[in-house]
């Protein structure tokens, strides 16, 4: 069973490795942030991946939404930045290691994942030192508790890929309350100000639920995000999904968090959620 479990790689780097230190900081960020009252429950969201010094504010806006939720299985889906492959990539069983404890994955669902569509492939390569699935785990573990998930890397993040691997998602998760998690940074080592140009492309796509258009502006490279694909991946499910709501929770860089404005780095959380009558945060 231990080759099953991917251990972490960051812990102790990226975010604290000791489990109660990194509790306690995702506590902090989740008191310091504001509960954004939304229509309906959320069934998508796009968080940063950097270390949590930088983006951990950030990803809280997001992560703070479904706190206490309970969903069948949750999806984090993130960039491939150290391998290069085409396709998607799953981890099939087992689960991933945080400080916070081992999160298993939903074998059922990524299972049928997997054998939904070609560009889907059971290559573990991409996951073994990939961080843009592991920085999530922590804050979901400390939003929702106890879950099970499916972790898939991408390596082609074109929009054909991105609208197979979406696709193949929902078909899966069919009849079944399932968050995904679409893992990305935005523009890297630019200025400021041309990165808040760069970024803003991307947070106007988003919150126009433009997911064609996204895709476009970042292959014509008028907008950068690392993790473009998994955004686009995440915005096309949402809307298979029924979410016709979208929130842009908040944007940011990493000079506003160190002063440091000469190259910075980008960062948004946003929700796609299920509008319904009275809506959630109504009471």
């Amino acid at each position: 069973m231990d080759k099953e479990i991917r251990k972490s790689v960051i812990a102790g780097t990226w975010y604290p490795g000791d489990p109660e230190t990194l509790r306690g900081e995702i506590r902090r960020y989740f008191d310091t942030v504001p509960v954004t009252p939304l229509g309906g429950p959320v069934v998508g969201l796009v968080s940063p991946h950097a270390g949590y010094l930088y983006s951990g504010r950030i990803a809280a806006h997001g992560y703070r939404l479904v706190e206490g939720e309970r969903y069948d299985a949750v999806v984090v889906i993130g960039p491939s930045h150290r391998v290069l492959f085409r396709g998607a990539s799953l981890w099939l069983s087992g689960g991933y290691e945080t400080p916070l404890g081992v999160v298993p994955v939903d074998s059922g669902l990524a299972g049928a994942i997997l054998g939904g569509d070609p560009v889907m492939n059971a290559d573990r390569r991409p996951h073994a030192s990939e961080h843009s699935v592991e920085i999530q785990l922590p804050f979901l573990q400390v939003a929702l508790g106890a879950f099970s998930f499916v972790p898939i890397v991408m390596g082609t993040q074109d929009l054909r890929t991105c609208e197979a691997v979406a696709d193949t998602v929902w078909r899966a998760a069919r009849g079944r309350n399932v968050l995904v998690v679409g893992s990305s940074d935005l523009s890297n080592f630019h200025s400021y100000e041309k990165a808040k140009r760069l970024d803003g492309v991307v947070v106007d796509r988003v919150r126009k639920r433009d997911y064609r258009g996204l895709a476009r502006e970042l292959e014509g490279g008028s907008c950068e995000a690392c993790g473009g694909g998994p955004v686009v991946t995440a915005m096309i499910f949402a809307e298979k999904a029924g979410a016709r709501g979208v929130q842009v929770l908040h944007y940011a860089n990493s000079g506003d968090v160190t002063g440091e404005r000469r190259q910075v780095v980008g960062y948004l959380s946003a929700a796609f959620y299920r509008e319904s009558a009275g809506g959630r945060g109504a009471e």
